[in-house]
């Protein structure tokens, strides 16, 4: 198991890095949150999880331990894998997420793209006590991220990434950017565009 790489951000896009570790490059796929977190680092540590499948190996990186673990946790519930697991964390942080899972808050889970109903009860029920355990308070914070010129760019980058077809990605985009101006930030847009989606 890779536990965590530390190296030189050569490449960074709101759904992947890639990571030059003495030489190797490493593709890491990523959140929102932990994008937030490192797009002005040049020498970064991601803490990492190999998900091996039939044919890939695909690491995920979190810029925390407890973002990680988090991910963990979702990725035990039945039916929630790592690509499903990573949107939940780009569309709230984890401290949103801890939240609505142990305030049983089946609606927020639902507003996630690709979470119905069986899913956010399988989650709240497999992890609500896990989290309390672990001492989580009730109290939600947020991460903060940035806006830019290639805001739209970015955002259909990564919505194209977390599976959401071009069209509808470029819409809901478009909208969002419309009500709001250039003034949201790059993880708001892609939260509020697969609301909207």
């Amino acid at each position: 198991m890779i536990a965590f790489l530390k190296g030189r951000l050569v490449h960074k896009e709101p759904a992947f890095v890639i990571i030059d570790v003495n030489g190797v490059g490493y593709q890491v796929n990523i959140s929102l949150a932990t994008y937030g977190q490192i797009k002005n680092q040049e020498d970064i540590k991601l803490f990492t999880h190999l998900s091996v499948r039939e044919d890939a190996h695909v690491l995920y990186g979190f810029a925390e331990e407890s973002e990680k673990k988090l991910f963990q946790h979702l990725i035990s519930v039945n039916g929630v894998g790592p690509g499903t697991a990573i949107v939940m964390l780009s569309y709230m942080s984890a401290p949103e997420l801890k939240t609505a899972i142990v305030q049983e808050n089946t609606a927020a889970l639902q507003s996630i793209k690709g979470i119905g109903g069986k899913t956010a009860q399988r989650v709240i029920i497999d992890l609500k006590d896990k989290l309390k355990r672990e001492g989580w308070s009730e109290t939600a914070s947020t991460t903060p991220a940035d806006s830019g010129n290639i805001l739209r760019n970015e955002a259909l980058s990564a919505l194209l990434t977390l599976g959401l077809p071009k069209a509808a990605a470029e819409k809901s985009v478009d909208a969002v950017l419309k009500k709001s101006g250039n003034t949201i930030t790059l993880e708001d847009l892609v939260k509020q565009a697969l609301k909207s989606a």
